[in-house]
């Protein structure tokens, strides 16, 4: 990697400024580039013409790691460096303590950071294009589950204000609104009014549509009986115009379903060839949703964690000491990746039933002091260490090793 020569590039949405410097520090090339092929190509000359090679490439900072023109710089090989905006921000007061501030002179800072602090900021890592594609669908699965929820909450906020008995009979289902019965209820019977009407002949009919296979009958007696409990009302105008509101948000409830189980059928397939996919889903609570959430995190380029600490820092799931004189404080880290820290607290949730020693390891913690989500946390922090172990050393999950049985003490000899 070339040293002598930096590249800066302020991002937007349809075009970027370009910044190179020397070692000293002073600007050999600006340009401004479109979002294109020929802007591409025109940044590629502009680099060769300074010395840009494929065995001395010249490092590039930019304050995105997404995008074409990340991807395609990633593809040459060179290594970029996704600057946090924050950071750079920093880094502009000391070009211009007069806060002013400027396309060209944001893609100048960038490109002093990799002269004077690159080591203190990582590369992006080289994963491979099906671990990238896996990060893609998980993402967007992930995504999906969370307006998901969203829409589910909405809705239940709308329901509450007119609509209890409907609430009080899908109460005991396991995904409450999401599930498909619930939804063909709702879409049935809108309002009240509509609900009370529905026989229990009309109700087999819907809970057999929404693809239940047993227990119809006890199901749909249950639903009669509950969707005709007396309950207050709204004016019947008002109540139509509700029902009609609840057409509509159950129609996006309805297409975020949708997108989560196609993108859940994607991402389980994706993961699957993947070569790391045998390894993560040998360890407990760890299935092929999850796992391809933990892996499009992580990636497979083994050089992007130095050692489990990193990786423990990057999740989240290592505290954060601050020590200042006589005061010291260990705290829960904030600054993480959000994706895979949620992902972790399902792993280490799913471990609990599915390992004695994960169980054993949680209690301890909980005995100790922890609460429930700082216990979660201390589990998710021990896989981690567990996983790094086994991706670099290329071995499955062995639950003896991961929490060996303590050995029993010695009774002490009577004197």
């Amino acid at each position: 990697m070339s040293i002598g020569v930096t590249c800066g590039i302020d991002w937007a949405s349809d075009h970027h400024d370009v910044a190179l410097i020397d070692q000293a520090g002073e600007l050999l090339a600006k340009a401004r580039i479109g979002e294109d092929a020929q802007g591409l190509q025109q940044l590629l000359d502009l680099l060769a013409a300074h010395g840009d090679s494929g065995q001395d490439p010249i490092p590039v900072a930019i304050e995105t790691s997404h995008g074409l023109l990340v991807a395609c710089l990633r593809a040459t090989g060179r290594p970029i460096y996704a600057i946090n905006p924050m950071a750079a921000a920093r880094y502009r007061d000391r070009h211009a303590v007069s806060r002013k501030k400027s396309d060209h002179l944001d893609a100048m800072v960038l490109a002093n950071i990799l002269r004077t602090d690159a080591a203190m900021h990582r590369t992006l890592p080289a994963d491979s294009e099906l671990a990238q594609s896996i990060a893609v669908l998980a993402r967007a699965q992930q995504d999906a589950v969370w307006d998901r929820t969203q829409a589910g909450n909405k809705l239940r906020s709308h329901l509450r204000e007119y609509y209890p008995g409907y609430l009080a009979a899908v109460a005991p289902m396991a995904d409450g609104l999401a599930t498909p019965v619930a939804r063909a209820l709702l879409a049935a019977a809108p309002t009240p009014e509509q609900g009370a009407r529905l026989t229990r002949t009309q109700l087999r009919a819907v809970v057999k549509k929404a693809g239940r296979q047993r227990g119809i009958d006890k199901e749909a007696d249950r639903l009669h009986a509950l969707l005709r409990v007396p309950q207050m009302r709204q004016l019947p105008l008002v109540e139509q115009a509700m029902g009609a509101k609840t057409l509509a948000l159950l129609r996006q409830l309805e297409a975020t379903c949708t997108s989560a189980d196609e993108l859940a059928t994607a991402v389980a397939e994706s993961f699957e060839k993947h070569p790391d996919a045998e390894i993560i889903t040998s360890f407990p609570g760890l299935g092929s949703l999850t796992g391809a959430r933990v892996l499009a995190e992580i990636g497979d380029d083994r050089s992007r964690f130095a050692d489990a600490r990193a990786l423990k820092a990057y999740a989240g799931a290592a505290p954060v000491t601050r020590a200042s004189g006589k005061s010291v404080s260990v705290t829960a880290r904030r600054v993480k990746n959000q994706r895979l820290a949620a992902a972790g607290y399902v792993w280490a949730f799913a471990a609990l039933t599915a390992s004695q020693g994960a169980r054993a390891h949680y209690d301890r913690r909980r005995e100790g002091g922890d609460r429930h989500t700082a216990a979660q946390r201390n589990l998710f922090n021990r896989f981690l260490g567990c996983l790094h172990h086994c991706l670099t050393e290329r071995i499955t999950y062995v639950e003896t090793v991961a929490f060996p049985t303590p050995s029993p003490q010695p009774e002490a000899v009577a004197a």
